[in-house]
């Protein structure tokens, strides 16, 4: 990746160290002993599966899988053979080969002698039949996302980039949010702040409407052709990613070329003191029903939710998961930690969510509290070139 200045943003941060990548592959290993596991498999598939990049540097692009096994370098299996010779130059600490034309029978190949073989991510049926064959399988997902909560300070260092970078991409959006604009617009106006950096797209959602006569409360997953006007309204929720998995996400809500209406200046209120609540709340053992609990002031306005409120973020979509819809349980009632990063974004609709607005940002826990990763402008905003410092 390369190490270009971006203006606004600095300087990237170095790439991980050895030493960070053998502490990844240690976790996992301490992970299988306790389980008593012979080995353990990460699989990928189509940009997906977090463990691939995490324990050998390789993005994963149509299939992937690292096979561990104790006292010995991992092996990373890579599909599409044109893949694998970027996979060498690229991957960290292991050893590359093809995943051949038939990925069961490849990876059970690699595997060795098994008892008990652990899995970590969306391992696909017949992957899952043909490791049933040689030994007893134990899923692994939950205690590996306990793995990737705490984020080490080299981790840390690729979130604030991700989150400068988020930044970068939220200021072109609302410099692009003006009459006659599309939602495409504003997209492309997103991902040209970012291009050339080395840095990608996580997410970028957006939506649009007049605010005399609302039709959606989220921003949408796909962009359209949809034109602003004065008087409208831009929701969006952006991600920039520094690598896979170490993204900044920013969520605002922006007026075109008008003060907003009675109802958004209510919506976003309410927005704003329900991310005042929560956030004042971050710090190291607090419980995640204590979070949902201060959002609650939202249904006291007589407003709704559709999103989650809160949600952990930076090597997968983590907990806590908290929303309005259910009590948070199992691993989303464990406490914050020291090294946790979150994201606080209330969404606030109106009952028949034809009306809403976002408001929210990525924090870092830390010993005494929490800090935000970003640098962006709070508040109801308008379309206008915005400066990135609070």
């Amino acid at each position: 990746m390369p190490l270009i200045a971006t203006p606004g943003v600095g300087t990237p941060p170095p790439p991980f160290t050895d030493a960070e990548i053998h502490r990844r592959s240690a976790a996992v290993h301490e992970l299988a002993a306790r389980h008593e596991l012979d080995v353990v498999v990460a699989y990928g598939a189509n940009r997906f599966g977090s463990a691939v990049p995490w324990l050998t540097g390789w993005q994963v692009t149509r299939e992937a899988v690292v096979v561990l096994r104790p006292d010995e370098q991992p092996t990373l299996l890579v599909g599409f053979p044109n893949h694998v010779p970027n996979a060498r130059r690229l991957a960290r600490d292991c050893h590359v080969a093809g995943l051949g034309e038939r990925t069961p029978d490849t990876v059970v190949a690699a595997l060795g002698p098994a008892r008990r073989i652990g899995t970590i991510g969306p391992v696909p049926v017949r992957l899952r039949a043909a490791l049933d064959t040689v030994g007893a399988v134990v899923e692994l997902d939950a205690e590996y996302g306990g793995l990737r909560a705490r984020k080490s300070g080299e981790e840390l260092a690729w979130l604030r980039h991700a989150a400068s970078l988020t930044d970068l991409s939220g200021a072109a959006l609302v410099s692009a949010a003006v009459p006659g604009a599309t939602e495409l617009d504003l997209i492309s106006a997103v991902e040209s702040a970012y291009a050339g950096t080395g840095a990608e797209n996580h997410i970028h959602y957006v939506a649009s409407t007049p605010m005399n006569a609302p039709d959606r409360c989220a921003p949408g997953q796909w962009a359209t052709s949809r034109r602003l006007a004065a008087g409208w309204v831009v929701v969006f929720e952006l991600s920039t990613t520094w690598g896979p998995d170490y993204p900044g996400q920013l969520l605002r809500t922006v007026t075109v070329d008008a003060e907003p209406t009675a109802l958004y200046r209510e919506l976003h209120d309410v927005a704003d003191a329900a991310f005042a609540a929560i956030s004042g709340l971050l710090r190291p053992g607090v419980r995640p029903a204590e979070l949902r609990a201060a959002a609650d002031l939202v249904l006291d306005a007589g407003f709704t939710t559709v999103d989650d409120l809160v949600h952990g973020l930076g090597g997968g979509y983590l907990p806590p998961v908290l929303s309005h819809r259910s009590e948070p349980s199992g691993r989303d009632l464990l406490p914050l930690e020291e090294g946790m990063t979150v994201v606080v974004q209330p969404n606030v609709c109106t009952p028949d969510l034809q009306a809403g607005v976002q408001t929210g940002e990525m924090f870092e826990i830390t010993a005494d509290g929490a800090r935000s990763l970003h640098h962006f402008p709070t508040g109801l905003l308008r379309g206008t070139a915005i400066s990135l410092t609070r």
